[in-house]
């Protein structure tokens, strides 16, 4: 059986000596970057399962290199901060990321996360074939692809997931609690302004679709719904 392999990348030689100890220990394959380009590089040789990927890096930061590989791949990222700001966070689960950790970290809970991405991903890849199709728009939640008007649209994992969730659930009223325990899991530690950021990008991806007969609402007081008419 092969093992799952890891990608870390993060300037600093001892985080990524701690992290290497606790993931040995899992029994996990861990990859070293020090730099972002070297990060796409080794990403590109040979597509590890995971990405641990710090913000603040040499050569090309975690936002670009989390650019680059949500180009090509839906593998999970969990992304490293320094900062515990509302803004870094959003803007890594915008471009994309899974999940994210603040510095410094408890190396116990940095696994706990681990486990966690990679067991929704497992889950969602084990799923049998799900799409959903609307006038105009055609959802699949297996090949993470959509289309828009007879073009696809590029969306990030977690934008794709939400749009799937609230599509498959047609005239339901969801708070945002509810859909960060959906689609982000149970064990996601984010705030409810994700789900705003998402639901925004997703709208402006969307554009006229009342037009078409569906669309995403906002319950005021209470959370968003995709409402078909």
């Amino acid at each position: 059986m092969m093992k799952t392999k890891i990608l870390i990348v993060d300037d600093d030689p001892n985080i990524l000596h701690l992290i290497r100890l606790y993931l040995d220990k899992e029994g996990y394959e861990v990859i070293e970057a020090a730099r972002g380009d070297e990060a796409v590089r080794l990403f590109k040789g040979a597509p590890p399962n995971l990405l641990l990927l710090d913000v603040m890096l040499p050569g090309m930061d975690g936002w670009q290199v989390c650019r680059e590989v949500r180009k090509v791949s839906n593998i999970p990222i969990i992304m490293l901060t320094a900062k515990d700001e509302t803004f870094d966070k959003v803007l890594g689960l915008e471009l994309g990321a899974d999940d994210y950790i603040v510095k410094p970290f408890d190396p116990k809970e940095l696994v706990a996360r681990i486990k966690a991405v990679l067991r929704r991903y497992q889950t969602a890849q084990d799923a049998p074939e799900k799409e959903l199709a609307f006038p105009g728009l055609t959802i699949n939640l297996t090949q993470f692809t959509a289309s828009y008007m007879g073009r696809p649209v590029d969306m990030p994992p977690k934008e794709l997931e939400l749009l799937y969730f609230l599509a498959a659930h047609p005239g339901v009223v969801y708070t945002r609690e509810q859909l960060l325990e959906q689609v982000w899991g149970y064990d996601f530690f984010g705030d409810s302004r994700t789900v705003d950021v998402h639901v925004k990008r997703l709208r402006n991806k969307l554009i006229e679709s009342e037009g078409l007969g569906w669309s995403i609402r906002t319950v005021w007081g209470v959370g968003y719904k995709f409402e078909v008419k």
